[in-house]
């Protein structure tokens, strides 16, 4: 099962980058266009790949349905009311908010899925939450300038889309790990879970197109940045989480997977010059010890 843990980590790896490349774009564009454009282009990376390696004959029609309704949950109304708390909150304090999906994952594999997961493990994922919860929290210091830490309109409205996009991915993962348990290949299953998303975003804007809202022309800079969040933090995030799922209980591969706001704490330290607080770091040391306990069962 060492492959399911390093295939969530890497999930939350690029999440963390994948969140922080997006910040700028999804703030320009607003999170419903954003995430049309960028799952349309996703869509066409990941389809190429599956018919490339011949991973959409492992999909049946049974795996089509449930796939389906999973992007509707954890795509549609998961990834937009996500980018829309980002849009609000910034990557840190969406990040710490999203994060509680792994807890709720892990009660409704229990509940649904019958998942029990060792008391080691049990341990670590409970340091690792902990931790989680440590480094953004505590996270700051006083005077913090940079744009990424600024709230932008309402903070109520931004915590409750991200709770809502953490709700909706706990589901989305619990309904989808049959499926991938069952060997379907990753890349076609992520590929018909965008392309599902996207058909459906752009389907709702073109009944109801946005309305009281300033168009930002998507220009070149735009695009690719639309482009590289999508390739990192979708294309290649979702697949390795998607892998994970295959072979690794849902409970411990949603908690592992959210370590995105411990591994995003050097990366907003490199790109903001504003150096994490103690909190921070004793969070990523707990939430390292924890994945040692896992690692170790």
């Amino acid at each position: 099962m060492v492959g399911a843990e390093i295939a969530a980590l890497a999930a939350a790896l690029c999440w963390s980058f994948g969140g922080l490349i997006a910040t700028r774009p999804v703030r320009a564009l607003g999170a419903v266009r954003f995430n049309r454009v960028r799952m349309s282009l996703v869509f066409a990376m990941l389809s190429l790949a599956a018919l490339f390696n011949r991973g959409w004959w492992t999909l049946n029609r049974e795996h089509f349905l449930i796939l389906i309704v999973s992007a509707l949950i954890g795509i549609c109304l998961g990834d937009t009311s996500y980018y829309g708390a980002l849009k609000r909150l910034g990557p840190r304090r969406s990040g710490i908010l999203f994060a509680t999906n792994a807890p709720i994952t892990a009660i409704l594999g229990y509940l649904v899925l019958d998942e029990r997961l060792p008391a080691q493990t049990s341990i670590g994922c409970a340091l690792i939450m902990t931790g989680v919860f440590l480094a953004v929290f505590f996270g700051t210091v006083e005077g913090q300038q940079h744009s990424f830490e600024k709230v932008r309109g309402s903070l109520p409205a931004g915590v409750v889309m991200a709770l809502f996009a953490a709700v909706c991915q706990a589901v989305s993962v619990i309904i989808v790990r049959p499926v991938m348990a069952s060997g379907v290949d990753a890349v076609a299953a992520s590929a018909l879970r965008v392309g599902t998303a996207a058909v459906i975003l752009s389907s709702i804007l073109v009944v109801r197109p946005l309305q009281n809202l300033p168009v930002v022309p998507l220009t070149w800079k735009l695009l690719g940045q639309v482009t590289l969040s999508g390739l990192v933090g979708m294309a290649l995030g979702m697949t390795f989480l998607l892998f994970a799922l295959a072979y690794g209980p849902a409970g411990l591969v949603s908690t592992l997977s959210a370590t995105s706001p411990i591994l995003i704490l050097p990366i907003l330290w490199a790109v903001t010059r504003e150096r994490p607080a103690v909190g921070a770091w004793v969070g990523a040391v707990m939430a390292v010890a924890g994945a040692g306990c896992i690692f170790n069962t």
